[in-house]
């Protein structure tokens, strides 16, 4: 008997994935959990494990092919030779039954389901009923199927729960994400390979699971005298679905086209196959067609479920997906334009009328200014003219350095309530910037000097005064926090908030306004990635901090490999005067402060 592999769903928005690399041959024998092929998305790399033991018999997606989460991979069967005898009788219960609907009357729908099976020929049919007998006792028994923690990498050996998506008792679908694991390769979410009810939880959350180590038990779960009752409609659903798939099937050989995809879906699990598969098992067999472009009702699981939880008439949406196939992204948009909809209903009005223009809303202080000419400030004039100077008297060049950032959002998240408490300020990230730049200018003496083009003399600072560049009303304005270098975290949190709360509110001092060795940016504040900022002269050097961002990155592992992980990451732009850093300097300058920032060593420095 063969087993159909599909795309298992590798995270919250996403609704497809690209066949990297296949790591198994047809003819290949494979073990559950065992790693099978590569697959890239726009969030994560990674591998995808077997979720059936035995040999790979076909391919269904070559390398390079973009299949949709629930799309069919492959076929994996019990390599004894005789997979292509047992998928003949496959074809006939597949055929039949979908047939059988488009020429029996309503009336006898639920005959006419059993009708095939009782004029198929019994040797035909008794090799697949006995092999489902033992899916339908795992999945839906008492005892339920044990889920395992699945391979998630070739040198991934355990990984952490970090969240359950589904809660004891609730229900789940074939491929649809049962929780989170995190790894050191990847954070990703883990689908269940069957469908059923959550029994038990047999791992917490941030509990480390080994591979292959059980992490929860799935089966029917449900009181028996609930069954009949679930039982009835669900049997009728696909006599209620056969004439929205008649529009697909007036071509016979497309239904022909594709029976073992239906076949291996509907031997996947029996618990499924008795509830909503027989309606899947349909839209399924159109799916081959699909990817050459024809535009039929193939609807992924996770598709189908959202358009049910938002109530969406999957009928009434047009697909943006391959072939013309229905994505998330369709149903969110036909969910979120269907409220606009109703009221214009109610009122009788047109639908096009709806939903009125955007029209931009401009603050009347801004609208004031409009059409007009001004004197500038004099603190408009000051900074315009120093910009200018700046550049007119030094040598500036950029260059920028990546850091990750998580160890030092990790701390700040699990310390910013204690700090709150003990400082009274709050915990930001540009502290534990500030606190790595003055480190940094500490061991790298040209960036904390200055030059003198005139005399050619270089002095060197033995402290370090940090300027910090602080928005107001009036302009951009930079205070000095002395001897910067002499504070932790703490020190340095509340001296940031006392000099930028005073500039802000017209009470800094004329002489803190000046004297910075260093200066540092926020740029992330308003959700810079990364700018060239202009030198503070005299200086030799000004830093920007960029907005920190969560995304995926190559990583290098304990052994030396690389994955795909997501980090908290922020680019950190360094302008510098060349006259005296060279870009040699300036790179490991950076370093330094890269190195600091990356440790995340900085519990002491919280003052706690």
């Amino acid at each position: 008997m063969s087993n159909s592999v599909q795309m298992p769903a590798l995270g919250e928005s996403v609704t497809e994935g690209t066949v990297t690399r296949w790591l198994k041959e047809v003819g290949e024998e494979v073990e559950v959990d065992e790693p099978l092929l590569e697959v890239s998305t726009d969030k994560v790399d990674t591998e995808i494990p077997s979720p059936y033991a035995g040999t790979l018999e076909k391919i269904l997606a070559e390398e390079d092919d973009v299949v949709e989460v629930g799309g069919d991979l492959a076929y994996i069967g019990d390599g004894g030779g005789a997979s292509s005898d047992e998928e003949a009788p496959a074809e006939e219960p597949a055929e039949e039954p979908a047939e059988a609907p488009a020429e029996e009357s309503p009336a006898e729908e639920a005959p006419a389901d059993e009708a095939p099976a009782a004029d198929e020929a019994p040797a035909a049919d008794e090799a697949p009923a006995e092999e489902s007998a033992p899916a339908a006792s795992d999945s839906g028994s008492s005892e339920g199927t044990e889920i395992t923690m699945p391979a998630l990498g070739e040198s991934v050996t355990e990984g952490t729960v970090t969240r359950w998506l589904k809660e004891v008792g609730e229900e789940v679908e074939v491929d649809e994400p049962l929780l989170e694991v995190s790894t050191d390769k990847v954070d990703t979410e883990v689908p269940s390979p069957v469908a059923g009810v959550v029994q038990a939880h047999l791992a917490d959350e941030d509990d480390t699971v080994e591979v292959g180590a059980p992490l929860a038990r799935i089966g029917s779960g449900a009181p028996s005298e609930s069954a009949p009752a679930e039982e009835a409609p669900k049997d009728e659903a696909p006599a209620e679905a056969a004439p929205k798939q008649e529009a697909p099937k007036e071509d016979a050989p497309k239904q022909e086209s594709a029976p073992k995809p239906a076949a291996a879906a509907s031997a996947q699990s029996a618990s499924a196959a008795q509830a909503e598969e027989p309606v899947d098992a349909a839209a399924q067999a159109p799916a081959a067609a699909d990817t050459v472009g024809e535009n039929a009702a193939y609807v992924t699981p996770l598709v189908r479920r959202l358009a049910r939880e938002k109530g969406v008439d999957l009928s009434q949406v047009t697909g943006t997906g391959v072939g013309g196939r229905i994505r998330k992204q369709d149903v969110e948009a036909a969910a979120k334009s269907a409220p606009a909809a109703a009221p214009a209903a109610q009122s009788g009005a047109p639908a096009a009328a709806s939903k009125a223009p955007f029209k931009v809303e401009i603050p009347e202080e801004v609208a004031k200014l409009r059409g007009t000419t001004e004197k500038a400030s004099r603190i408009r004039q000051t900074i315009a003219k120093r910009m200018s100077e700046s550049l007119d008297v030094s040598a500036q060049l950029t260059q920028v350095i990546e850091v990750d950032m998580s160890r030092v959002v990790k701390l700040r998240k699990a310390n910013k309530e204690a700090f709150q408490a003990k400082h009274g300020s709050k915990l930001t990230y540009l502290p534990f910037f500030a606190k790595a730049i003055v480190e940094a200018l500490q061991v790298h003496p040209k960036v904390n000097a200055q030059y003198d083009l005139e005399s050619q003399q270089i002095t060197y600072f033995d402290h370090e005064h940090l300027a910090v560049a602080v928005d107001t009303p009036r302009g951009l304005l930079v205070p000095v926090i002395k001897d910067a270098g002499d504070l932790s975290v703490a020190g340095l949190s509340k001296a940031i908030d006392d000099v930028a709360d005073r500039t802000r509110n017209n009470k800094i001092m004329p002489d803190e306004l000046s004297g910075g060795t260093f200066t540092v940016t926020n740029i992330g504040s308003v959700g810079a990635l990364f700018d060239t900022p202009i030198i503070n002269q005299p200086q030799m050097g000004i830093i920007g901090t960029g907005a920190i961002v969560r995304r995926p990155i190559a990583v290098k592992t304990a052994d030396g490999d690389e994955a795909i992980a997501i980090r908290d990451m922020v680019y950190l732009p360094l302008t510098y005067n060349h006259q005296l850093v060279d870009g040699a300097d300036a790179g490991r300058f950076l370093q330094t402060i890269k190195a600091r920032l990356e440790e995340g060593n900085f519990e002491a420095d919280l003052d706690l």
